[in-house]
């Protein structure tokens, strides 16, 4: 076995263990930081395969940006897991069988493909043009309509995304320029017509009852400073 087989094994052997963390790690950042390390393990391995262009576009494209915008979304959705994580081992035996039959269909599918002593013979020619040149004529002839066909499922995940992140909070305020707009002056103010009220003025004969009670205040003041006189012995009366 040479270095490069030696690579190969390496490196599908951490891609496996990565996938199998993905799917069995308790917190959802670490799944999604073990789904970064299966990706890298992914385009290593293509890059063993002279898939130079394959693999760059994994790291960039997946690595580097859809990876930083689950981990976003992870923690902006603040999904709790305890839930998922109910009657897991009880669904496992279901999920294996599932997920063993999905292995064999794809292997019956893809096999005939890696089956050398079958290719058709490749021009020299085309050795020319290099990976990214040939990629791009076999996606955008012989698999436009699948090419398309994805883009529309990558649209509908985008708006899905969307949809996920909008959800009503009741203890945020938010307004809405649109009712703003149409609101009209019946909405905000009403008018209504009462009967006038008039305030009597106050009877002429208020004034008057303060001289008496003025000088009945004067009369006690002068009456409290006078001396009191003392009181007669019981003996003499």
């Amino acid at each position: 076995m040479d270095n490069q087989a030696a690579l190969f094994y390496a490196f599908s052997a951490v891609l496996l263990l990565a996938a199998f963390c993905v799917i069995t790690a308790r917190s959802t950042v670490h799944a999604a930081l073990f789904l970064v390390l299966a990706f890298f393990s992914a385009s290593c391995v293509w890059m063993l395969l002279q898939a130079e262009f394959l693999a760059i576009t994994l790291v960039l494209v997946y690595v580097g940006a859809v990876m930083v915008l689950f981990l976003f979304v992870v923690m902006m959705l603040d999904i709790n897991a305890d839930q998922f994580r109910q009657n897991f081992w009880q669904h496992l035996p279901l999920a294996g069988l599932i997920g063993a039959v999905i292995a064999i269909e794809m292997a019956l599918v893809l096999m005939s493909g890696f089956r050398v002593s079958q290719a058709a013979p490749v021009d020299p020619r085309l050795a020319e043009y290099g990976n990214t040149r040939l990629l791009g004529i076999e996606l955008y002839t012989h698999y436009l309509y699948p090419l398309q066909l994805a883009a529309v499922l990558l649209l509908v995940a985008m708006v899905a995304a969307l949809a996920l992140t909008l959800r009503k909070r009741k203890d945020v305020r938010a307004m809405d320029p649109g009712q703003q707009v149409r609101v009209k002056r019946a909405d905000r103010v009403r008018i209504i017509s009462m009967a006038a009220e008039v305030e009597q003025p106050a009877a002429s004969g208020a004034g008057g009852q303060a001289g008496p009670a003025s000088t009945t205040a004067a009369g006690a003041g002068a009456a409290a400073s006078e001396p009191t006189p003392p009181a007669a012995p019981k003996g003499g009366a």
